[in-house]
């Protein structure tokens, strides 16, 4: 369930969210090359987008969250951006809600642990057990729970995420239950859920 901390976010970024793309132009901005503007989020392109047809043909989106400082998202993802198979993501969030698109949609990130969570505590993982795994997944990665790991996604976070996945899933053609924190998955630190709010608010926002 969101946490109530969660549900206060999501309640202020209805008061503070830009004006975002109605469906069909975000699903023809979704579509596109090169480094669209998309209403709504401030989007840093390292990597530009290419033809989607030739993008690693990504089945889930992966939520992660870092142990970072406020800022540290930039420096991630330019080194993201120099070394692509290195263990991160494609793409970062900063606290203020800037997206960087760090790697090139055809290049596959060092991310997750090979899926190794079969214990049914937070969803039923018949289905991702070994199967939701960096090769087919598209990782996202939201800084800013340093020094403590269970800090809330902020409100300019939430509200980036809500465009930016409905970005992705459109551009990829993942369904909404394909949709994983990266605690659902796998075995991470027991300190918090890592991506469980994110993940948890994506799924709500497509019901």
């Amino acid at each position: 369930m969101m946490s109530r901390l969660a549900a206060a976010a999501f309640a202020a970024l209805l008061l503070v969210a830009p004006a975002a793309a109605d469906d069909a132009e975000l699903a023809r901005l979704a579509r596109a090359s090169g480094t669209p503007d998309i209403p709504g989020l401030k989007m840093v392109w390292l990597a530009p987008w290419g033809d989607v047809r030739n993008a690693n043909p990504w089945r889930n989106i992966i939520v992660h969250q870092t142990e970072g400082p406020a800022g540290s998202a930039r420096g991630g993802a330019l080194a993201q951006a120099k070394n692509p198979t290195r263990r991160g993501v494609t793409v970062w969030v900063e606290t203020d809600g800037t997206v960087y698109w760090a790697v090139a949609e055809n290049l596959v990130p060092t991310h997750g642990d090979g899926a190794n969570r079969n214990d049914n505590k937070y969803i039923d993982n018949k289905s991702t057990y070994r199967q939701v795994v960096r090769d087919n997944s598209i990782g996202v990665e939201f800084a800013g729970n340093y020094p403590d790991v269970t800090t809330a996604p902020t409100e300019a976070q939430v509200a980036a995420w809500k465009i930016l996945v409905k970005v992705l899933r459109t551009r990829y053609g993942i369904p909404l239950d394909r949709v994983y924190a990266h605690n659902w998955i796998d075995y991470k630190d027991a300190r918090y859920c890592e991506g469980c709010t994110l993940a948890t608010m994506a799924r709500q926002w497509g019901e």
